[in-house]
């Protein structure tokens, strides 16, 4: 069975198109940096965790307290930006949000008070939680939607290289310099975007009229909001978040502390679940194309193939336990938190599928603001879980079990919830034949 050709919208602007406008790739590539250095930015407390304890004489639960800190106003942010770029130039809002983050990395390069550290991370994720659904939104107005695949897969893989290029220039930075400087560092690259971008950057032409959104078929939000597919999406992306949110305060200290490694051989050996989740995240998008362009419904195509390798992941993490530690302990780990990539690649195309395009920015900032909320409790009760075990590795190890079992559970409660071909149906009366993609954000 042959993919139907989706319709031409009046919500994505009509006429559509057939070439991609030139500058498109310019302004993708801009983005892609957008998405280094803001995940840059979130990696770089859990990679300097060990000196900042040492220093700032933090315990455990402090520490994972400050790794809180960041996602604070970071889901809140998300919402309410997510409204301001249907008004505001996405051009505009991304310049602010860059400057926003690097100068609140500034007032770490001096001595600095664990309350100066908390306020600035604060700052730093509200200026960074909507940082991906503008970078998207931005990009949309670039490509058509038969051409957004590609283009997307690029913007969702600056998180990942932004940690597999950071980890190691930042660690030398730590270990030649100091923690203090490695934040200046980020800043000065976070300005050198937005000059970049001042200059570069430009609001793409495939724009919206008001009048023919107008004309589109809206389906109230409440509806939307409690979906089945919609609640899914965000049980499923919670688990995966808890273990992203670990992986970026607290993998660092465990591979010191926990595994013996030098703060320099940690460097390394941090990159690794990056890149192993830069590879599910590639292979789950191909794999999820491919059987929707052989008949298969988005059920399996999307729902199935995101939930299933977080059962999958969990159930390897409740194994670290139990293996002797070293090389294994990090395979397992590399193992089972990468393969919670694959649910980030098929939620928002699952929303896109019944959720309006006039309506789709606001659903996806908000399933957004809501799975990262995960990366407010994940950090604080590693730290708690951690200052009250009996030994440090005790600890690590307990957190880690309680991040298997929320990942066994919220890929349980993916695959019960996970419908969008029906939900279609439900929500707007007219059926789907299969394979056929409505209305799809492209994988992330």
């Amino acid at each position: 069975m042959t993919t139907q050709p989706t319709p031409k919208r009046a919500s994505e602007g009509m006429p559509t198109p057939k070439g991609t406008p030139k500058g498109a790739w310019t302004i993708t590539f801009l983005l892609f940096l957008f998405m280094v250095v803001n995940f840059a930015d979130k990696i770089v407390v859990g990679l300097a965790g060990v000196p900042i304890r040492k220093e700032m004489g933090l315990t455990p639960e402090q520490f994972g307290d400050l790794g809180s800190a960041f996602f604070y106003l970071f889901s809140i942010s998300a919402i309410v930006v997510g409204f301001i770029v249907n008004r505001v130039d996405t051009r505009w809002v991304l310049l602010v949000l860059a400057v926003i983050w690097s100068l609140a990395q500034f007032p770490m390069i001096g001595t600095v008070s664990l309350t100066t550290l908390t306020i600035c991370r604060i700052i730093l994720g509200a200026g960074e939680g909507p940082a991906f659904s503008v970078a998207a939104h931005a990009i949309y107005k670039w490509f058509p939607d038969e051409k957004r695949t590609l283009p997307t897969a690029i913007l969702s893989q600056g998180s990942a290289f932004g940690v597999i290029l950071a980890v190691p220039a930042l660690n030398w930075v730590i270990v030649n310099h100091s923690w203090h400087h490695a934040f200046g560092a980020l800043g000065i690259v976070g300005l050198l975007w937005t000059v970049a971008w001042f200059a570069l950057g430009k609001e793409g032409p495939l724009v919206s009229t008001a009048a023919v959104v107008a004309d589109e078929r809206r389906i109230p939000y409440w509806r939307l909001l409690t979906s089945r597919t919609f609640i899914g999406c965000v049980v499923a992306t919670f688990g995966a978040y808890w273990a992203l949110s670990l992986g970026l305060t607290w993998f660092t200290s465990f591979i010191i502390e926990g595994l013996g490694f030098s703060q320099q051989q940690a460097g390394f050996v941090s990159i690794l679940p990056w890149i192993f989740g830069a590879t599910i995240v590639i292979l789950t998008g191909w794999i999820s194309q491919l059987m929707l362009a052989r008949g298969f419904t988005t059920r399996g195509a999307r729902g199935v193939l995101g939930a299933a390798p977080l059962i999958a992941g969990g159930c390897i993490l409740a194994m670290l336990p139990h293996a002797p530690q070293g090389g294994l302990m990090i395979a397992l780990l590399v193992i089972g938190s990468g393969l919670c990539g694959s649910i980030y690649v098929v939620c928002p195309p699952m929303l896109g599928e019944f959720t309006p395009v006039s309506q789709r920015g606001a659903i996806i900032a908000i399933y957004g603001a809501l799975y990262t909320i995960s990366g407010i409790l994940a950090p604080m009760v590693m730290g708690s879980v951690i200052q009250h075990a009996a030994t440090p590795m005790a600890g690590y190890m307990s957190g880690f079990t309680i991040n298997a079992a929320i990942m066994v559970g919220s890929g349980v409660l993916g695959l019960l919830l996970l419908w969008p071909n029906t939900e279609r149906a439900r929500l707007t009366g007219t059926s789907q034949p299969a394979g056929t993609i409505r209305g799809a954000v492209s994988p992330t």
